[in-house]
């Protein structure tokens, strides 16, 4: 499918955090610092996603409650690509990951593989008893097979559980000891959608988190992950900033920085 163009979404949802609130706050901060004016909007790939009229900037989704959450953001992502459009999506805590995913597969995207950036595995079957804990998405996504592979990378939390998890879903995970030799070439033929935690990165680099866990990636691992890919990117999300925990906003200019090579990637095979 051909797309003609990308939509920025912001998703201010942060009640399924297990340990603090905040990320609901994130979307107007990253747009923000985006636009101040301390650096241009060209992308490393060369494209200036504040010229391209390609790509829209949506309003905040809303819902009436959080019963009500999920299917609002499913129905979201859904009517963006059975418009024509991929979804560059700015949360929130990780939970939205999987409605998400879930509105992308069923506007008709199969075959997809994930690349997740993350210090978790995000796969708990619960946790404190909820199912839909910013801990899980990724559980709900594959055990729903709303993705062919799943590829983690920046991994620092493994325990038993998530272990086991792991296995029954067969992910890929590069963790951080096995990134000490250097990064993983991703071989990934299909279309990928990319959810990239801001804890995945070490937090001297992003310290706006609500889960400081040292000896992560940096910015420029990620980026060239990123440009590695060479396949169709089709949609992601960048979440768990928490501008309650930020030093100087230093943390929304690394959003700021994902966001254009995101929307660069996004946009590199638009019509």
């Amino acid at each position: 499918m051909k797309y003609q163009g990308v939509s920025a979404l912001g998703v201010p949802l942060d009640f399924n955090s297990s340990h603090l609130r905040g990320p609901a706050e994130a979307p107007p901060v990253i747009r923000r610092i985006l636009n101040n004016g301390s650096a241009n909007l060209t992308s490393e790939l060369g494209l200036n996603i504040g010229r391209d009229s390609r790509l829209q900037t949506l309003d905040d989704l809303c819902w009436q409650n959080e019963a009500a959450a999920f299917d609002a953001i499913s129905q979201a992502a859904h009517d963006c690509y059975a418009q024509g459009r991929k979804l560059l999506t700015l949360g929130g805590d990780h939970s939205i990951s999987y409605p998400l995913i879930k509105g992308l597969q069923a506007a008709g995207h199969q075959n997809i593989t994930i690349l997740h950036f993350d210090a978790h595995p995000d796969l708990y079957d619960e946790l404190l008893g909820n199912r839909y804990s910013h801990a899980c998405p990724f559980a709900r996504t594959m055990e729903a097979g709303l993705a062919d592979r799943l590829i983690q990378v920046g991994i620092r939390t493994l325990n038993q559980h998530q272990r086991e998890q792991a296995e029954r879903f067969d992910v890929e995970i590069h963790d951080m000891p096995s990134l000490v030799s250097g990064l993983p070439l991703l071989d990934i033929q299909g279309p990928v959608y990319i959810s990239i935690d801001l804890d995945a990165l070490d937090p001297a680099f992003a310290p706006g988190v609500s889960h400081h866990e040292p000896g992560g990636l940096s910015v420029r691992d990620i980026l060239s992950l990123l440009q590695q890919l060479k396949g169709p990117v089709i949609g992601a999300d960048l979440v768990e900033y928490n501008p309650r925990r930020d030093l100087n906003e230093m943390t929304a200019m690394v959003c700021a920085k994902l966001y254009k090579e995101l929307a660069g990637l996004l946009l590199r095979d638009c019509a």
